[in-house]
């Protein structure tokens, strides 16, 4: 299942320099979401330029935000979430 969160950080992924195909270390990946999102500034930013992207070369697009979805998937896995009973 793709959360918000997993299709932002694969958004901005996606805008990077980062080759499509490679195999980057959590820290490189990590450091370029966090780039990416601050130089374009937000999230939005970054879906804005990936879907310029999807419009003028889909050829392009669609293998690199496989790449980008599949390394975020790989590098960010869910957590389980821990609920606290209340009495």
């Amino acid at each position: 299942m793709t959360t918000n969160l997993t299709a932002a950080r694969a958004e901005a992924l996606f805008t990077t320099g980062l080759a499509t195909g490679s195999s980057p270390a959590f820290e490189v990946v990590d450091e370029a979401i966090r780039t990416a999102v601050r130089t374009h500034g937000g999230t939005r930013a970054c879906a804005a330029d990936m879907a310029a992207e999807f419009g003028d070369h889909p050829e392009l697009a669609v293998p690199r935000m496989r790449w980008a979805l599949e390394t975020v998937t790989r590098l960010y896995p869910p957590r389980r979430r821990q609920w606290a009973l209340v009495a």
